[in-house]
């Protein structure tokens, strides 16, 4: 697995998150502050940072975020924290700080059929939200 198939899931990925959490107009808020924005302008956020592999393209652990808390404030993490809870409850937050030390591997082949994956439910949310 190279870096470059990495960055390649990365960005199919953070597309995927950002569209899936976009309105019929393509505007997505940021789980922490709320801002709302188009789903261009907004980061894939990670609960849990995306240094851990098992979690790095786990949709429970991934969510639209500003610039200003997913870079400025580190993620944003407090307040990030409260609106899962309270969006989907402590037991969806304690399972992602459960997986937090988790170490994963993945194959080349599973990388590919996640780009795979992700690719097509980009082009079909595309159509729906754009």
């Amino acid at each position: 697995m190279s870096k470059s198939d990495i960055e390649q899931l990365d960005d199919v990925f953070s597309k995927f998150i950002r569209l899936s959490n976009a309105d019929q107009w393509g505007m997505v808020r940021c789980i922490s502050c709320g801002k709302r924005m188009n789903w261009k302008q907004a980061d894939n956020g990670h609960f849990v940072p995306r240094g851990n592999m098992s979690l790095r393209f786990d949709p429970k652990n991934c969510h639209p975020q500003c610039q200003e808390c997913n870079r400025g404030k580190y993620g944003n993490i407090k307040d990030y924290r409260e609106a899962l809870v309270k969006r989907f409850g402590i037991v969806h937050v304690e399972y992602l700080e459960s997986k937090k030390n988790e170490e994963r591997d993945f194959a080349h082949f599973e990388i590919e059929l996640l780009i795979l994956h992700y690719t097509k439910e980009v082009k079909r949310l595309l159509q729906e939200k754009t």
